[in-house]
């Protein structure tokens, strides 16, 4: 049995955390989280040690790590803050302990580096939770692409549209130096998944940008992609408004839907099964999707125009 520590144990992601520690047959031995309000815990692992200051959670790993019998921990979950994973990361790894980091890994490319240093340092290893690249409709895709041989570029439209409400602008979400901003804080998982089925990024244009959409378009080795993603329930198509639905998923390949809205319920299982047996993702399989949404928060958008999103149409007529 494996013993795990989560740091950000409130957050929207930590109960999928604690879920696929408790499914892969671990132990959750401490939590932290300056907030209080984690009585989720309580449905996964009672007897956890709870700290909401640093220093005393710092104490107590390294009682851990010095005593012996007391259960040194192996795993460190990171599910705090965006800009907090690539110092959280590395308490982990200089905690003698590997590491499994949420999304995005860290805001920029750079800090790539320095872990990669620190892992060689320490012997330990930081694995990171891509978990579309274990959707099963994913992988089929990829299989269905590589198989292909005309060597034609498909065209793609990728559209995520997750409604959230006035909270989320007044969170760490909302700031654009601690979450990265749209592209990072929603869609890097999604940027992660055509880098993994459709090669290199060649061409990154960004069309709009603002704190709650932004669309451009990316050109890879084997694809052509329109996308979008937006926090706007009014960004929702009507028909799923209607319905009451707050989120809207959709690719299309060459104008033909691609269905995976279902199957999520289970990947941070499977992340965790993986990185047991030795297969999670390493830091480098994250660098281009952060190389992308990297370029995406940095670039100047160039308005609505040429081969932009379908739905950008909407957004220029809403601005006048």
């Amino acid at each position: 049995m494996k013993n795990y520590a989560l740091i950000g144990a409130s957050g929207y992601v930590a109960p999928r955390h604690m879920q696929a520690i408790k499914t892969v047959g671990g132990e959750l031995v401490a939590a932290l989280d300056p907030n209080d309000s984690v009585g989720i815990i309580d449905s996964y692992f009672p007897n956890a040690d709870f700290f909401t200051e640093f220093e005393r959670f710092d104490r107590h790993v390294d009682k851990l790590a010095r005593n012996k019998d007391e259960g040194q921990i192996d795993f460190f979950s990171i599910c705090s803050p965006n800009y907090l994973h690539d110092s959280h990361v590395r308490f982990g790894l200089r905690s003698n302990a590997d590491v499994v980091c949420e999304k995005p890994l860290v805001l920029n490319p750079w800090n790539i580096d320095g872990l990669v240093e620190i892992e060689k340092d320490t012997g330990r290893k930081v694995n990171t939770i891509l978990q579309l690249r274990l959707h099963p409709s994913i992988i089929n895709l990829k299989e269905a692409i590589q198989s292909r041989r005309s060597g034609k570029k498909v065209d793609v439209d990728l559209t995520y549209i997750t409604s959230r409400g006035k909270w989320y602008h007044h969170s760490w979400k909302g700031d654009l130096k601690k979450s990265g901003g749209i592209a990072t804080n929603i869609g890097v998982h999604f940027f992660d998944m055509l880098h993994f089925l459709f090669g290199a990024v060649k061409t990154n244009i960004v069309h709009h940008s603002n704190e709650t959409k932004s669309g451009g378009f990316l050109e890879y080795d084997n694809a052509r992609v329109r996308w979008f993603l937006s926090v706007e329930e009014l960004d929702l198509p009507v028909e799923i408004r209607t319905r009451g639905q707050r989120t809207h998923r959709s690719i299309t390949i060459d104008g033909k839907e691609i269905e995976f809205s279902g199957g999520f319920s289970d990947l941070h299982n499977r992340s965790y099964a993986e990185i047991l047996a030795g297969r999670g993702f390493t830091l480098e399989d994250n660098r281009v999707a952060v190389e992308t949404v990297t370029a995406i928060r940095n670039a100047k958008p160039i308005g609505v125009n040429g081969d932009c999103h379908p739905f950008l149409h909407k957004v220029r007529y809403k601005s006048g």
